[in-house]
């Protein structure tokens, strides 16, 4: 009877009318709240829709789960096989449990370290967020970009800078072997790896809800430990120089600027550090387990943490300004190059020094083995002087006597 009566058109639209007021309340007077609510309104819809048998079957594109609040309801893991295509079939499939590899034999040789790390990777982050993540991931390592592109989940390619790219609703993660670009270096296959798992593993750790684009990428990079000089330049110069961005800023998206957004990159994975020191490490994992249950980010973290979030953010500027206050532009490009300088000189110096006492020696061996040849040259004159003269010396004759008119020689 009721689902006769909700079938009708004047019925359903009565109903809309209503649903379109309240969200419209929602929107002007509590817009957190209704962020809390939207699941609960889309599930009801759905329901509505399905009772009165006016629901259409989804394509395979709407199936796909989404990175917003509605992702939460999503307790399955999708089918991977109908998002995306099958791996080729002269890839190697290697199942470390929860993890499996697939990848070219032409790729086997650097796959031992990413076998490793990801066992390493997943403790780590596990004990960081007090949390259970990455049940099942899949990791497929392609030759090159263009072959990544084919791995990808359908409609969905990777960006074309690109040397691995996550994609956390499918747990999928895809690499390649070469970087893209003219000059088609070899990334570092495992840093990559580490950084992509950890974006599957943060969606995992908050079932999907919304975090800011800084403390997605600040916890991938922390986690991976990525480019860590790189970094410290960065931030110290943009520390030194006043030019640290707004944490607010980043959370849709990073700057277009290259040099901002390689500040955006440093200041968010050094962010994320200030969050997980040890005497918070529990007001970190506070803080996902209120994001998981579904508070706001910008409150979760105030909630977590005791505080207002632009204090937190002029708490940590003060810690950077510390620790880099030693050096207030050592990683400069001038100070390296001064550093090098320095470098040769001492060590010019060293090897100076070094050849100084080897030249010492010699010339102390040398004229020790001068002496000896003019000692033996002496004693050899000597000798040839003393025959010489023995030589030239005459004959002392013997005494003679005469007796009876004869000489005779006294013996």
């Amino acid at each position: 009877m009721n689902s006769v009566l909700l079938s009708s058109v004047p019925t359903q639209m009565v109903f809309l009318f209503i649903v379109a007021v309240l969200l419209g309340l929602l929107l002007a007077h509590a817009p957190r709240v209704l962020s809390r609510l939207a699941p609960s309104f889309l599930a009801a819809f759905v329901l509505l829709q399905t009772h009165i048998g006016n629901a259409q079957t989804p394509t395979p594109a709407e199936t796909q789960p989404t990175t917003g609040p509605a992702s939460v309801l999503l307790r399955e893991l999708p089918d991977l096989s109908v998002a995306a295509p099958p791996i080729p079939g002269d890839y190697v499939r290697s199942d470390q449990g929860w993890v499996t590899f697939g990848y070219t034999t032409y790729a086997a040789p650097r796959m031992e370290p990413v076998f490793k790390a990801a066992n390493e990777a997943r403790e780590k982050i596990e004990l960081e967020f007090g949390q259970s993540v990455l049940a099942k991931v899949e990791v497929r390592v392609a030759r090159n970009p263009e072959e990544m592109k084919k791995l990808a989940p359908y409609g969905r390619p990777p960006p074309s800078y690109a040397s691995g790219v996550a994609y956390p609703d499918l747990h999928l993660v895809l690499l390649t072997l070469v970087a893209p670009g003219p000059v088609a270096d070899a990334p570092d296959l495992t840093e990559v790896f580490v950084h992509e798992l950890s974006h599957v593993a943060l969606f995992d750790a908050v079932q999907g809800a919304h975090v800011p684009r800084w403390f997605n990428e600040g916890i991938a990079i922390y986690v991976s430990g990525e480019h860590p000089f790189a970094r410290t330049q960065t931030l110290s110069n943009a520390s030194f120089s006043k030019s640290l961005l707004p944490m607010t800023g980043l959370d849709a998206k990073f700057p277009a600027n290259h040099y901002e957004v390689g500040v955006a990159y440093a200041q968010s994975a050094d962010f994320v550090r200030f969050l997980l020191r040890d005497a918070d490490k529990a007001r970190f994992q506070s803080l996902i387990a209120r994001v998981r249950a579904g508070t706001m980010f910008d409150r979760a973290i105030e909630d977590a943490y005791g505080t207002d979030f632009r204090k937190l953010e002029y708490q940590w500027k003060e810690d950077v300004a510390k620790r880099y206050a030693f050096l207030p532009s050592l990683a400069g490009g001038s100070f390296l190059w001064a550093l090098v300088i320095v470098a040769m000189f001492v060590g010019y110096m060293k090897r100076r020094k070094r050849n100084k006492v080897f030249y010492q020696k010699w010339e102390n061996e040398e004229a020790r083995e001068a002496e000896a040849k003019r000692m033996q040259l002496a004693a050899e004159n000597s000798l040839a002087e003393e025959l010489r003269n023995n030589t030239m010396r005459p004959k002392q004759e013997l005494p003679k006597v005469e007796h009876d008119g004869h000489w005779h020689t006294l013996h």
